[in-house]
C-alpha cells in the first residue's frame, strides 16, 4: 500500500492506534501546533513530491489524545497553485484572468484527479461514490476506497458556480466515514470549562489565552478560513481550512471573503450548538475583555500593514525584557499618540485577539503564519487606527 501512495504512511499498526509524532516522521512533515489536547503537522511541499501519483501542495496530520484522528492532503487547488511567482512564497499573483485562472485550475485538478484515482483502483478496486462532510458548502462528492481500518476519500470540490476549487484526500477511520463526516457536538460544560483553564494571568498584568491550535496558511491568502480553523478547533469543532476557503468563494491566490465565509460558517457553527456573534465600531477593551475573561479569542478584521507588523515585532521583542510595568506604560503610551498608523486596504488581514493588559492599554493577538506570530501585542490606539472595525466571536 505505501509503494501505491509513493509514501511511508503506514505501518503494521493502524494510523488510529499511531503516535502523530510518529506518522510525522515517516512522512517528515513539520510541527505546526501542540496543544493540551491536538496536535497538527503540516508541510507545504516543493519541487516534484509525489503522493497517490500527483504531487500533494499541502500534507497536514492531526492527532488529539496522542493519537492520530486523520490525514489531510491537498493537491491542485485554486489557492496555492497562485499562491507565487519567482522565488518568493510571499508575493501573490493577483495579474491571471480569472477566466483564464479558472480553466489553469480545472486542467490541473482533472489531471491529479485522474492519477490518484487510478492508483487507488489498482490497489484497491473500484470507488464507492458517497456524500461526506458537515452541511453546506462544507458537504460534498466523495469518493471512497477502504483499507484495514481506514477510509480513503478523494474529493473534487467546485464552488456554486461549478468552478473547481481543490483536490483532496483525506483519510480518516471507517466509522467516520460511515458517519459521513458528521461529527457530534463537545457538551457546553466541557468547552467553557477547557477554555476557562487556558487563561493565563501574568504578574505583568496581561491576560491571554493560551493553547490555541495553530494553522499555518501557507503562501497564501488564506487567513479568513486559516484563523476560523483556529476559532473552532480550540472551541472543539473540527474544521479544514482549504474547505473553508471554499466557503467563501476565495479568490485565486488567496483572498476571502469575510462576510461571506464567516456567513457560511456561521451556519455550521450554530448547528452544532455553538454560539456565533459578531459587532462592528471602534476598538474598546471593555469589549474585547469580557469574552476573553471567559477564555474565548475574537476574530478581528484588520490592514496588516508593514508599519503595523514593525510596531508589533518590536514591542513583541522588547516586552520579553521588561521589568518595570509602570515605565513601559509610560514608554507605550507615548510612542501610541505619535504613531499614525494608516489604513491600507490592500492590505486586509483578519487574525485572533487572544489577550489584553488593562493597564497598559495594549491587546495581544495571533496570526495565523506558524508559531512565531503566535503572540504580539499592539496598543488599543494603534490598533484602532488600522481596525476594519469588525469583530467575531464563537461562544457558548
Amino acid at each position: 500500500m505505501n509503494t501505491a501512495i509513493g509514501a511511508e504512511l503506514f505501518s503494521e499498526e493502524t494510523l488510529w492506534a499511531s503516535k502523530p509524532e510518529s506518522v510525522a516522521e515517516r512522512l517528515q512533515i513539520r510541527p505546526e501546533s501542540k496543544t493540551k489536547e491536538q496536535a497538527s503537522f503540516r508541510t507545504y511541499t516543493r519541487g516534484d513530491e509525489k503522493m497517490f501519483g500527483a504531487h500533494p501542495y499541502s500534507i497536514a496530520l492531526y492527532g488529539e489524545k496522542d493519537q492520530v484522528t486523520s490525514l489531510s492532503l491537498v493537491f491542485a487547488n485554486k489557492g496555492d497553485l497562485f499562491s507565487s511567482r519567482g522565488s518568493s512564497e510571499n508575493h501573490f499573483d493577483k495579474d491571471t484572468p480569472p477566466a483564464e485562472a479558472a480553466k489553469i485550475v480545472r486542467t490541473a485538478m482533472d489531471k491529479d484527479l485522474a492519477a490518484i484515482s487510478t492508483a487507488l483502483t489498482a490497489k484497491l478496486g473500484e470507488p464507492v461514490k458517497e456524500r461526506f462532510g458537515e452541511r453546506g458548502a462544507a458537504r460534498m462528492n466523495m469518493q471512497r476506497w477502504d483499507w484495514r481500518g481506514h477510509a480513503i476519500l478523494l474529493a473534487d470540490a467546485e464552488d456554486d458556480d461549478k468552478n473547481g476549487e481543490y483536490v483532496g484526500v483525506q483519510v480518516v477511520p471507517t466509522a467516520v466515514a460511515d458517519a459521513g463526516g458528521k461529527t457530534k457536538p463537545v457538551p457546553d460544560a466541557i468547552v467553557r470549562a477547557r477554555s476557562k483553564e487556558n487563561i493565563e494571568k501574568r504578574p505583568s498584568g496581561d491576560v491571554v489565552i493560551t493553547d490555541i491550535p495553530m494553522v499555518d496558511q501557507g503562501p497564501k491568502g488564506y487567513c479568513v478560513p486559516a484563523t476560523m480553523v483556529r476559532a473552532m478547533r480550540f472551541m472543539s469543532m473540527p474544521a479544514d481550512m482549504y474547505v473553508l476557503a471554499n466557503a467563501g468563494n476565495s479568490g485565486y491566490g488567496g483572498g476571502t471573503s469575510v462576510e461571506t465565509l464567516l456567513e457560511n460558517t456561521g451556519r455550521l457553527i450554530r448547528s452544532k450548538g455553538r454560539s456565533f456573534d459578531s459587532w462592528s465600531g471602534e476598538m474598546k477593551l471593555s469589549n474585547l475583555s469580557k469574552h476573553i475573561d471567559k477564555g474565548v479569542p475574537v476574530i478581528w478584521a484588520l490592514y496588516s500593514t508593514k508599519e503595523f507588523n514593525d510596531t508589533a515585532n518590536r514591542r513583541k521583542d522588547e516586552r520579553a525584557s521588561v521589568a518595570d510595568w509602570a515605565q513601559w506604560k509610560t514608554k507605550v503610551t507615548t510612542e501610541a499618540a505619535s504613531n499614525k498608523l494608516e489604513k491600507d486596504k490592500e492590505k486586509g488581514h483578519v487574525v485572533l485577539i487572544i489577550g489584553y493588559n488593562k493597564e497598559t492599554n495594549e491587546i495581544a493577538f495571533s496570526d495565523s503564519w506558524g508559531e512565531r506570530f503566535k503572540e504580539r501585542w499592539i496598543t488599543v490606539p494603534e490598533a484602532d487606527l488600522i481596525s476594519q472595525g469588525r469583530f467575531y466571536v464563537i461562544g457558548f
